[in-house]
């Protein structure tokens, strides 16, 4: 296997198309809530790098951090040039963060009481 195999679902070609453009590495540059500082402000994690889950493997999704909480059917349906190479960790870290933040601009309302 090597450091490019696409996965299954990119009959289109996207997944390539985005990871190509961003070279092969994370394109994140600290929404995670890194600096990424000793990188040049990007995160350094290429696809194919190894750490101690195994080899990492980049996915495209919304470059837009409030887009990533997106139903799925409406994010698939970005166009190319919305869309980013992210790391598991990156993506993961600034998903959190993004929820957090939607929470926090629009707090769940309290349920109304039964008695």
């Amino acid at each position: 296997m090597t450091g490019r195999t696409p996965p299954l679902g990119d009959t289109d070609g996207l997944w390539r198309a985005v990871v190509a453009a961003a070279a092969g590495r994370c394109q994140c540059r600290g929404t995670c809530g890194k600096s990424h500082e000793k990188d040049g402000g990007r995160c350094r994690t290429a696809h194919g790098d190894h750490s101690h889950h195994g080899p990492v493997r980049l996915s495209a999704a919304p470059a837009d951090p409030a887009n990533l909480l997106l139903p799925a059917h409406q994010a698939a349906a970005l166009p190319k040039a919305a869309l980013a190479a992210w790391c598991p960790a990156c993506l993961d870290a600034t998903t959190r963060t993004a929820r957090k933040a939607r929470l926090a601009a629009d707090p769940p309302t309290a349920p109304d009481a039964l008695f």
